[in-house]
């Protein structure tokens, strides 16, 4: 039951996250920094979900096939490769590492 009760507080909560954002006045959001913040406010969300991902292990520094697939992805976004190449790279790297034992 209490994970119903979390559940249904969970999905209001985020209703009212949403109904909050509709509710800002537009010249708010017309001001340059905010224009700003709004557009890198993703990418470095992104970015440190990745990091995190990546090299936490157990809530400690691991570095390990995961850190491979990542270099191999940069490598290749590097090299200016279409998106699923380097997908392909990472998954192939980390595989890879991971087979022989990393």
């Amino acid at each position: 039951m209490n994970v119903w009760i979390a559940i249904a507080l969970t999905a209001g909560g985020c209703y009212l996250v949403k109904l909050l954002g509709l509710l800002v006045p537009a010249h708010a959001l017309e001001r340059p920094l905010v224009q700003r913040l709004a557009a890198l406010l993703p990418v470095a969300l992104l970015a440190a979900l990745t990091a995190q991902q990546t090299f936490s292990a157990g809530g400690a520094l691991a570095v390990d096939a995961r850190a491979a697939g990542v270099a191999a992805a940069a490598v290749a976004l590097f090299l200016r490769a279409p998106f699923l190449v380097v997908v392909g790279a990472a998954v192939l790297v980390t595989a890879g590492v991971r087979a022989l034992g990393g």
